[in-house]
């Protein structure tokens, strides 16, 4: 499978440039420090200051490094401020090399504490080496190039040596946080969510070093002993500063269930995207909606609904394997990321394990709930190359699981609105609606005495350069892109208006029209049919709508009550596809249906296969004993039409009676059909063999 091309130029060029960018970093940091220890040791330097000032450098150091590793946090966006300081002071006195030192003794140690941030140490201790390297070239320019043996030691510290400090802290600040942005950020581009809700207080941190660097300068010449006092307020500053990044974590969590939220969420996305091509692996997002969440919301109110909501993502924390993720996006909707997955199967496996987790019985004080999910799962790099596009495709493939009640859906580019071929097919489709150049077909549906029972209208749609469309195709998009309240619009105002012109021939057979839950859930729905009824003065029992259970799944009141408008009106209902979802006779009570459809897919096997004709002839008792009439669809011979007739079907639907038509061909076989009404080919056969022997011998037809 081919990736998508959802990704920016610029986000495909960082992605080739970026990998090998630390481990760039690195090198040119070891040269560089490589190079300053030859060239102090062959000047007969020392490589760090000795006696009491050394010493005192030493402990105030390993307080700062005890300190860090009793915080538990790394160093990532600065996040400590005293190591920066310590190693200015050092570079302020003694040059860039013994600064380097302490710098590496801070990073090292820390990291080394943190196994599991070994790679981000050794980034961080390089940039800071290059950092404290365009610190002393600025120090440089002031003409100051100081050393163990000769530190620098300016005649006053006063505003005089000012210009030469804020240039040395600039020049480390500016140099080690933008590699370090380069290096380690997400490949977005942008600052993440942490560090950029904590500018101010970043700046803050530059300002403290500017204060307090110089102090440490001063006390290291004139009291050493003390130095280790300034671990206080160097402590002080990373505590401030782990307090701001705690607080700025606390923006990116759901306030509800405690769950990272959907900018986390996009943020470790990227970040596993990036681990993940550089390994060569795949990653997988996980998007998990609950079904029908509303109605618990309706039923037992918000309060009951948010403790439900702890318990999902209790559940769903436990479920999790190893190594994966989960965050709230808010409402029902929560999401899973797979840093690391070995295939589109096992990913969608992973799914299906948490949908059925997720599935399992709830108790609410003491009421057990049965919640079901929908997922959908978009796996890196076969069907996006960004995490924006990631979740944007899982996000489709779980609305897809939503539409078949499949439970988990894995992404399709071809079932996906959104992709350029079938927006440029949608707007296609939306320029034939306004041309008028989409048709409708009409399938006969007949009884078993041969009466013509209706006709069923249906679309067909002939793109001018790619040909016929299928209906599945173009209905889906319209369905997933808003454009489906404009289609049915169009095909009710088409058939309705066929239907007068036959009424005017003397043609009086009433047409069904397809109708989505989208439309029966629109406002006005009912009211908007029977005003296009009188409008062409055809009278409701013309008209029949062929539903589907679906139209209860998401708002069953507002179904309802549009159902029961459109049968107050006199519009007779058809429930569709019966069979094929999760029907029920709670649902067919619930439904003001007069007419059942049992699918093709049960009819197709239904003289070969024992169990279809078991649930067949079970529809049928049921439908009958709600007192509804039963049509079967998708009859093409002679023996699936015997086995209905026999088991007391009502009508049937098919190429056996008739394939749809155009209108032209659809009223010529109605004449045809007349008075006597259809007939299978051998009857009508056997009919002319009757009446052939019944002939006197001899006798010529004129």
């Amino acid at each position: 499978m081919k990736p998508t091309d959802s990704a920016a130029p610029a986000s495909r060029l960082r992605r080739l440039v970026v990998p090998a960018l630390p481990g760039t970093i690195v090198l040119v940091a070891g040269l560089a420090l490589a190079t300053g220890v030859i060239v102090t040791l062959g000047k007969g330097d020392a490589l760090f200051p000795s006696g009491s000032i050394g010493w005192s450098l030493a402990v105030l150091t390993g307080v700062i490094v005890g300190h860090l590793v009793a915080l538990g946090r790394d160093r990532w966006w600065g996040g400590t401020g005293s190591g920066a300081a310590l190693a200015l002071a050092v570079l302020l006195l003694y040059g860039w090399v013994p600064a380097t030192l302490v710098s590496l003794s801070v990073v090292v140690l820390v990291g080394a504490a943190r196994r599991h941030r070994w790679r981000q140490a050794v980034v961080h201790g390089a940039v800071d080496i290059l950092g404290i390297g365009a610190a002393a070239l600025g120090l440089a320019a002031f003409g100051v190039a100081s050393s163990v043996r000769h530190p620098w030691s300016p005649p006053a510290w006063n505003l005089a040596v000012l210009p030469e400090v804020v240039v040395t802290a600039a020049g480390y600040l500016f140099v080690s946080r933008g590699l370090l942005w380069v290096s380690l950020a997400p490949r977005t581009g942008q600052l993440p969510a942490i560090p950029r809700t904590a500018v101010l207080r970043q700046a803050l941190v530059g300002i403290a070093l500017l204060g307090i660097s110089p102090l440490i300068a001063v006390c290291a010449l004139h009291a050493p002993l003390l130095l280790p006092l300034f671990a206080v307020p160097l402590i002080a500053l990373d505590s401030t500063l782990w307090i701001a990044r705690a607080r700025a974590e606390e923006q990116l969590r759901d306030p509800l269930t405690g769950l990272p939220n959907r900018q986390w969420l996009l943020e470790r996305t990227w970040t596993a995207l990036d681990d993940a091509e550089r390994v060569g692996s795949r990653s997988a997002l996980v998007l998990i909606d609950l079904d029908r969440f509303r109605s618990v919301n309706d039923t037992l109110g918000h309060l009951a609904g948010d403790r439900l909501l702890l318990q999902i993502a209790d559940r769903l924390r436990h479920a999790l394997p190893r190594g994966a993720e989960a965050a709230r996006l808010g409402g029902d909707e929560f999401a899973v990321l797979l840093p690391t997955t070995d295939s589109l199967t096992s990913s969608q496996r992973v799914a299906r394990n948490l949908v059925a987790a997720l599935g399992s019985p709830l108790d609410l004080d003491g009421l057990t709930l049965v919640l079901e999910a929908s997922a959908g799962v978009a796996v890196f790099p076969d069907h996006a190359l960004d995490a924006e596009g990631l979740l944007r495709r899982a996000d489709v493939a779980m609305y897809q699981a939503k539409r078949d009640r499949s439970g988990v859906e894995l992404y399709e580019a071809k079932r996906d609105g959104n992709t350029p071929d079938r927006l440029g097919l949608l707007g296609d489709l939306r320029r034939a609606l306004d041309a008028g150049d989409v048709e409708l077909h009409y399938q006969p549906k007949v009884g078993f005495d041969g009466h013509v029972a209706g006709l069923e209208a249906l679309v067909r749609w002939v793109h001018p350069d790619r040909g016929r469309v299928p209906p599945d195709e173009f209905i889906a998009i319209a369905e997933s892109s808003g454009l489906m309240p404009r289609l049915t619009e169009y095909v009710l105002e088409t058939a309705l208006a066929q239907v007068a012109r036959w009424r005017a021939m003397g043609l009086e057979v009433p047409v069904a029209v397809n109708v989505s839950p989208r439309d029966v859930h629109s406002p006005g729905f009912a009211g908007a049919v029977a005003a296009r009824l009188a409008r062409h003065r055809v009278p409701p029992g013309a008209l029949q709508l062929e539903i589907t259970e679906h139209v209860l799944l998401e708002d069953p009141q507002r179904a309802a009550d549009t159902l029961a408008g459109l049968t107050a009106h006199g519009v007779k209902m058809s429930l569709d596809d019966f069979g094929t979802g999760y029907s029920s006779l709670v649902h067919l009570r619930r439904l003001p249906v007069s007419e059942l459809k049992i699918d093709r897919s049960f009819v197709a096997r239904l003289a070969v296969d024992n169990e279809d004709a078991e649930i067949v002839r079970c529809t049928l008792d049921l439908a009958h004993s709600l007192g509804l009439l039963v049509v079967a669809e998708g009859v093409e011979d002679d023996e699936t039409w015997e086995r209905l007739r026999d088991l007391g079907c009502d009508a049937v639907q098919g190429w056996l009676v008739a394939a749809a038509m155009p209108p032209d061909e659809t009223t010529a076989w109605l004449r045809a059909r007349g008075e006597r009404g259809w007939q299978r080919e051998s009857e009508t056969a056997a009919l002319a063999a009757e009446k052939a022997a019944e002939r006197p011998s001899g006798q010529v037809l004129n």
